[in-house]
């Protein structure tokens, strides 16, 4: 991995673990912050053995928000630059043929909270606070919050978030929608790799287009979505995990996927 100064990033086989490493700030969001997650990126792309993303910080937040610091002197370009960069970074995070996990521990706000929003899966700490706080501080969530919000949680309560700026507890967080599991104490990255190793038994193409039909569908209306999931659905057939994968079940034994 390229050398890195704000985040810590750790392959473990068919698992890559990056942790934001900035406590003293309660893993404020830099721009460097996302330069560095963005090379690790780059070498996820071209690595086909890791299937499993897991994001996590250090101490006890898993990121309080962007630097306030930097962005309160930027003019309406800069902002706008700023925003682009970082919803650049989320969106290879989306496009990747790898499941992320946030593994969200502590506060999730602002950036936080936005960074959670981009991966596939959310598993929080039970005393994980979620929020979007931008309109308290005159502006609104930029890095996609307003967009991925909605479509995780639906245009009501997406709404309230943004607009009254509130924090809302795991529980809260649970019950919407937007996150899978809330972990028992001290269990959070337990839960992470447990759900990591349930993704990775399956087979990793069909995983990889699960994630993608779901992904494109939601942006489509449903004639067109229908259509890509079928696409999608033919394109199995021609891998020999969907041989294996059914001969298996036929025989009634457990497959061994080759990933092609």
């Amino acid at each position: 991995m390229t050398d890195l100064k704000e985040i810590l990033c750790e392959k473990q086989g068919k698992i890559c673990l990056i942790k934001i490493n900035k406590p003293k700030v309660l893993n404020a969001l830099t721009h460097s912050v996302f330069v560095e997650l963005n090379s690790v990126l780059d070498d996820l792309e071209a690595d086909d053995e890791v299937r499993v993303v897991i994001i996590t910080g250090e101490g006890r937040a898993f990121a309080a928000g962007a630097d306030i610091s930097f962005m309160k002197d930027l003019d309406a370009q800069g902002a706008k630059e700023f925003a682009k960069h970082i919803t650049c970074v989320l969106r290879r995070m989306e496009s990747l043929d790898k499941v992320f996990i946030a593994a969200v521990n502590g506060y999730a706000l602002g950036g936080g909270c936005e960074l959670a929003m981009a991966c596939d899966l959310r598993i929080a700490d039970k005393h994980t606070q979620f929020g979007l706080p931008e309109t308290s501080l005159g502006i609104i969530p930029g890095f996609s919050g307003t967009q991925r919000l909605t479509r995780l949680v639906g245009l009501t309560r997406a709404k309230e978030m943004v607009l009254t700026a509130e924090r809302i507890n795991a529980e809260e967080s649970y019950r919407i929608g937007l996150v899978n599991k809330i972990a028992d104490e001290g269990m959070i990255m337990d839960e992470a790799y447990k759900m990591a190793k349930k993704i990775i038994k399956n087979a990793s193409i069909a995983v990889s287009y699960g994630k993608e039909a779901i992904n494109r569908g939601i942006q489509l209306d449903m004639d067109s979505a229908i259509d890509y999931e079928k696409n999608l659905f033919g394109l199995c057939f021609a891998t020999a995990d969907q041989k294996e994968g059914m001969t298996a079940f036929v025989e009634k034994r457990t497959p061994n996927f080759i990933n092609r």
